[in-house]
């Protein structure tokens, strides 16, 4: 199956989700008539004090009937001193542990979660949770933020304000504790950004800025893995 590196993204963002590849492998699998389940593993985003590494691991069950098809996703939090291995699962609606047989109904949805940024000092994990349902225009942004010293884990989102969709930036410049988001009302040419905190408390953002903290590494785990057709 080939695969396209380019990236593009259902919402615009910043930080794409491998978009590109839920597509190349919904039309791969139709067009064999095939049904299968599929893996990704996104970059490794490491924190500035070199300690942690964040990453996720994106399935995809495909379908005969494509809005059947589902994509559920796990983020992985690795100490690289000690190899432990921490699944970070988002308390969003639509999230849910691919691992785990929780007897929910899976079909249609679109669950990806992918490492953002860390915090300036790298206590805190920033990660973007997109969901959507096939064959729908449901789109929207979850914030996850994993507080190492707190071990916690935190899923906002903007509240009391009016949209469709809110796409996540990365954290605030001007109030470093809170979360930047775009949103707006599909169709509306002009969307204001707000800051959201730990609460889902929401404010007006304007003239902030995007701050994002860590480097992104590729390894030879990057990108699409074995498949399992049926």
């Amino acid at each position: 199956m080939s695969y396209q590196s380019t990236q593009i993204d259902p919402l615009d963002s910043p930080h794409p989700i491998p978009w590109s590849w839920v597509l190349a492998t919904i039309n791969a699998s139709h067009s064999s008539s095939l049904s299968g389940t599929y893996c990704y593993r996104s970059q490794s985003l490491i924190s500035p004090d070199r300690e942690y590494a964040a990453y996720s691991r994106i399935q995809m069950q495909v379908e005969s009937e494509y809005f059947r098809s589902h994509v559920t996703s796990v983020l992985f939090l690795e100490n690289l001193r000690t190899g432990d291995l921490q699944a970070i699962t988002p308390k969003s609606p639509l999230a849910d542990n691919p691992f785990l047989n929780t007897g929910t109904d899976l079909a249609g949805r679109i669950s990806i979660v992918i490492p953002v940024s860390w915090s300036e000092s790298g206590d805190r994990l920033l990660a973007r949770e997109f969901e959507s349902l096939f064959g729908s225009d449901i789109a929207s942004d979850y914030a996850v933020i994993a507080d190492r010293q707190r071990n916690r884990v935190y899923t906002i989102t903007p509240t009391r304000i009016r949209y469709t969709n809110a796409v996540l930036l990365g954290w605030s410049q001007l109030n470093p504790d809170k979360v930047l988001f775009r949103a707006g009302m599909m169709g509306d040419e002009h969307w204001q950004q707000w800051t959201v905190d730990m609460n889902g408390n929401t404010a007006l953002a304007r003239g902030d800025r995007t701050v994002l903290f860590g480097q992104a590494i590729n390894s030879i785990w990057t990108g699409p893995q074995m498949q399992n057709q049926q």
